[in-house]
């Protein structure tokens, strides 16, 4: 199995793939470069949204449109593209990062400090009219995915080298315990996708590999990549059968030509799909 190239690109830190079924387009973030893009590979087509405010992470809405979560909190973008706070609460020196949408079309969004002091973020629960649920202190929060029961609930705080697991009980997260630690100097795990397998893919920043873990915490696949920093993965692409992955090259004195780019792995596996925010 080896990556293509999917979009050439020279992300600063590209992040947050997500497969949008509405549009058949794939949604990707360059977090300091304030960017916003998508592609589409039935054409090649891109176009790239300026929110004005470092951005973790964009999921599409049910109702169309985009949310978002930015520096100073979690905002959305309706069909027509008018932007609106939903959950407005800057913090000096803190920074959303990673998210994802739960089962139930709730918005769980990660935020980190610009100088990653431990315990400096939050994993927070939005629920599509804004309210919100501080659901663990974090210091670095990265991949969030659910089992394809939604029963499980898997996340990286990067720091910690592990992949950890959750039962969802209702809207909150209890049992936490390791699913799968990555070996000191193999990289830091970073992003995340689950597969209709219910296996847990997962980038490795400073590692240059994507991996596959088994619902047992099983190494049972390792994909070498060209690039030192994958920064998260997803399915999409016709059938959610081609794995897309982010990559950065943000902190290399001599980055590989193609860090930043947005890479495929095509017909890597089977991968779920996405619900929108708001269900």
């Amino acid at each position: 199995m080896r990556a293509e190239v999917a979009v050439r690109a020279s992300a600063r830190l590209g992040e947050g793939p997500t497969w949008d079924a509405a549009s058949g387009r794939l949604i990707w973030v360059d977090i300091l470069s304030s960017r916003v893009h998508t592609y589409d590979p039935s054409d090649g087509g891109r176009t790239v949204l300026v929110t004005g405010q470092h951005v973790g992470a964009a999921k599409p809405r049910a109702g169309g449109g985009l949310v978002v979560n930015l520096r100073d909190g979690i905002g959305v973008y309706d069909a027509a593209g008018t932007f609106s706070w939903l959950l407005h609460d800057p913090v000096p020196g803190r920074r959303g990062n990673d998210a994802a949408v739960a089962p139930d079309g709730s918005l769980w969004a990660g935020s980190m400090r610009y100088d990653e002091a431990p315990g400096g973020g939050t994993l927070i629960r939005v629920a599509p009219d804004g309210s919100a649920a501080e659901a663990l202190t974090v210091t670095v929060g990265n991949g969030t995915g659910w089992s394809p029961d939604g029963r499980t609930m898997y996340y990286i705080d990067s720091p910690t080298g592990r992949i950890d697991r959750f039962h969802m009980e209702g809207d909150r997260i209890t049992g936490r315990r390791a699913l799968a630690t990555v070996e000191p100097g193999a990289g830091v795990p970073d992003g995340l996708t689950v597969d209709a397998d219910g296996c847990v893919w997962a980038a490795l920043w400073d590692g240059g590999q994507i991996r596959r873990y088994t619902p047992e915490g099983a190494l049972d696949r390792t994909v070498e990549l060209p690039v030192r920093r994958p920064t998260s993965c997803a399915f999409g692409g016709p059938g959610l059968r081609d794995l897309y992955i982010t990559t950065a090259r943000t902190g290399i004195e001599r980055p590989h030509p193609l860090s930043g780019s947005l890479l495929v792995l095509p017909d890597a596996g089977q991968g779920l799909p996405a619900t929108a925010f708001g269900g």
